[in-house]
């Protein structure tokens, strides 16, 4: 993925109602960005990080700039934009990048399905049998693992809930982490955050659900997930 147009640089001055950001872009001029992420954004959200946005050409829109990428003084990358992962994930297996989720006929995105009137991200189609894929975005980095979720996830939860059933049900069912953090290859529940999601995970694994994690590699260029990860239960 390529970013168009190309990002510009700043500095942040704070994030507030999760989804709004103060930056002084470099130059001077101070904005206000749209923070696509719902997140608590742990640890990437201190004032003075180094950030980079996109500027919108849409004049109806509210918000001219949209906060896409951090740096931190680690020199790690991150990627704030969380929906930006479903696009990476889908642009790594029709790449072949992702060698267990390769080979499909045809993949939706998007699908309502369930009990509990979800839509899953990715439904791929390998003949008459259907795989069902949710992924979730990881920026969380602590003491060298990269984890998920950064906050207490109810929908997260939910999200489990439905791919065990599916599964159940004698469906393929996978939850894919992209790590859109280039900190660590290693990842692993945050049960420390939300011990219930952690014990869900642990659930959907023994029931069969598969448990993919890859690692992207970012710049203000572009990004592409690349690198399978060590997934510790």
């Amino acid at each position: 993925m390529k970013f168009n147009p190309p990002l510009l640089p700043g500095r942040l001055i704070k994030r507030y109602k999760r989804f709004l950001a103060d930056i002084t872009l470099d130059g001077g001029e101070p904005i206000t960005a749209h923070c696509p992420n719902s997140g608590s954004l742990k640890h990437n959200k201190d004032e003075g990080l180094e950030v980079w946005v996109q500027k919108s050409s849409n004049p109806n829109r509210k918000l001219a700039y949209t906060w896409e990428l951090a740096r931190t003084e680690a020199d790690h990358w991150v990627m704030i934009h969380a929906a930006r992962a479903n696009a990476l994930t889908l642009e790594a297996i029709e790449a072949g990048v992702v060698s267990e989720l390769a080979g499909s006929d045809r993949i939706e995105t998007e699908v309502k399905y369930g009990h509990q009137k979800s839509r899953i991200d990715l439904l791929l189609h390998f003949g008459d049998r259907r795989c069902f894929v949710e992924v979730k975005s990881v920026t969380l980095l602590e003491d060298g693992v990269l984890m998920f979720p950064d906050a207490v996830t109810t929908r997260g939860q939910k999200h489990l809930e439905e791919l065990i059933a599916m599964r159940n049900e004698g469906h393929r069912a996978v939850i894919f982490f992209a790590a859109l953090h280039t900190g660590s290859d290693s990842f692993a529940p945050a049960t420390h955050i939300d011990p219930r999601y952690a014990d869900l995970l642990r659930q959907a694994a023994d029931a069969g659900v598969e448990i993919l994690a890859y690692r992207a590699e970012i710049s203000p260029e572009g990004a592409t997930l690349k690198h399978p990860m060590t997934i510790t239960l």
